[in-house]
């Protein structure tokens, strides 16, 4: 094999409370794909960030076309030819495509920007991407998909020879994850190199040449991916055998505690009614935009029903909003938990205690000693990697953010759960972890109602399935051995 294109040795990089990262080395070679995989927590994006010249490490080399070299900046790493496209786009909404493929780097004349010429330059990118998109319509009024193209334009136009891409498929359709596979693979057969990060272990089977592995801030292996086995790759990253990467149980579900009848909200939610029986979890699949979330949040009261009928253990509900949801006996694991699901600047002991104020209070003060025993219960319980309760949420990995939404609903002993896209940008250690929670709150008779976009997870977890398309119940599998994901995306498409 050629030399490294880039190559990071011994990187150490340690925050107050935590060593993100202890001597990690990895390699970058011309024209491949590498996944970098591990827990959340694992320190990757703290890698990358090194890469990107966001961290100084502490200690380490880092070396490209084999000079040793160092960015103090983004802006130096970015000369240098390194991108990297968070998770979170880095684009100002109010601005073009073009306006936003070019900021910072406008070639003035006479103190003007030829507008022209950047729109020519930024539609011949798009062309060598096969995509097309309207290069006048603000980012505000693109889709994700497209905003992710804009994101790789702006990375080709200053000549990136390596582009770092952060969990990318996290919100996109099956057919818009095609078609990002389809440009990373032109990018690999022009010499680009790209870190591919991402929980879904599909993928990496499917686009990866190499897989490097991090675990508690340090590289435990550097594979390539032929001849690498699922279950030897889940092993690698969370460092103990998993026996089931969906942990089944014997479902003995019992009587009727959640009946939905009539429930409708203009075409987003349509006539959809269903009951979830005590010890079952129900499955709500279908395709994006199909009405899965909008059928929670008219559950939860976080929108208005036009319609419908909610009843819980034989009695009837008026839930006008989520307080009403929340003293019925209800929770949510909204599917974005960092806009509807934390307050991220307050600490994690705060946002734990928000719908449990009136059980942690006395005289109507918060009683601090009983707040903090409480959630201390649960940060053992869900084995959360924090360094204390007062960690603002905004710090905490994805998987650990689960938890602390996942505890506030489990000190609150919810009779019904709904779990909207539970395990999105999640590890697959947390996930198992999940999962066995999911299966223990179903043994102890609560009823759950669970939102995923992923097929597998759905026939791992589910009793039963519901199929959704454009706001309407198309069908219901009662889940087994035999169902497969094609009978499922039939009705998701009917």
């Amino acid at each position: 094999m050629t030399a490294p294109l880039l190559s990071m040795r011994g990187i150490v990089k340690s925050f107050p409370g935590v060593q993100a990262l202890r001597g990690v080395d990895l390699d970058l070679h011309a024209g491949e794909v590498l996944a970098l995989l591990g827990e959340n927590g694992a320190g990757k994006s703290t890698l990358m960030k090194v890469l990107g010249g966001a961290h100084l490490p502490d200690a380490g080399s880092l070396l490209l076309d084999g000079r040793t070299t160092a960015f103090r900046s983004p802006q130096e790493a970015r000369a240098a030819g390194i991108a990297v496209i968070h998770q979170e786009f880095n684009l100002v909404p109010g601005l073009t495509a073009t306006e936003n493929i070019f900021l910072g780097q406008e070639a003035s004349r006479a103190g003007f920007v030829p507008r022209a010429d950047e729109r020519r330059k930024a539609a011949e990118l798009f062309r060598r991407l096969g995509a097309e998109l309207d290069l006048d319509a603000p980012c505000s009024r693109l889709t994700t998909a497209q905003q992710q193209l804009v994101e790789i334009a702006r990375a080709l136009a200053r000549d990136a020879r390596v582009i770092v891409m952060d969990e990318p498929t996290a919100a996109l359709t099956s057919r818009e994850v095609d078609r990002l596979f389809e440009i990373v693979r032109d990018l690999r057969s022009r010499g680009i190199a790209v870190v591919w990060i991402s929980h879904r272990l599909d993928e990496i089977f499917a686009l990866a040449d190499r897989v490097v592995v991090l675990r508690d801030g340090r590289n435990v292996g550097a594979r390539p991916i032929a001849g690498l086995g699922r279950t030897e790759l889940i092993e690698l990253m969370v460092g103990r055998e998993l026996a089931d990467e969906y942990p089944r149980r014997t479902a003995a579900p019992g009587l009727p505690r959640l009946v939905v009848k009539g429930l409708s909200r203009g075409r987003a939610v349509r006539d959809v009614s269903f009951t979830v029986r005590a010890g079952e979890i129900l499955a709500l699949a279908g395709l994006v935009g199909a009405g899965r979330t909008e059928t929670l949040r008219l559950l939860f009261g976080a929108d208005c029903r036009d319609s419908g009928e909610i009843v819980l253990d034989g009695r009837r509900l008026d839930i006008r909003s989520p307080r009403d949801a929340i003293a019925a006996g209800m929770g949510l694991l909204t599917e974005d938990r960092k806009l509807q699901g934390l307050v991220l600047g307050q600490s994690i002991r705060e946002n734990f205690s928000l719908p449990n104020l009136a059980a942690l209070s006395r005289l109507g003060m918060v009683d601090g000693r009983r707040e903090r025993e409480a959630f201390g219960r649960h940060v053992d319980r869900l084995r959360m990697k924090v360094p204390d309760q007062e960690q603002r949420a905004r710090n905490l990995s994805g998987g650990n953010q689960q938890k602390v939404v996942l505890a506030k609903w489990l000190e609150r002993d919810c009779e019904v759960l709904f779990f909207d896209e539970p395990t999105r940008g999640i590890d697959v250690g947390a996930r198992h972890e999940i999962y066995l929670l999911m299966n223990d709150l179903a043994a102890r008779g609560k009823a759950i109602v669970m939102v995923s976009s992923e097929l597998p997870e759905v026939l791992g977890m589910a009793d039963r399935i519901l199929v959704m398309h454009d706001g309407r119940i198309t069908g219901e599998i009662d889940n087994g051995p035999h169902v497969t994901q094609e009978q499922v995306m039939r009705l998701a498409m009917a």
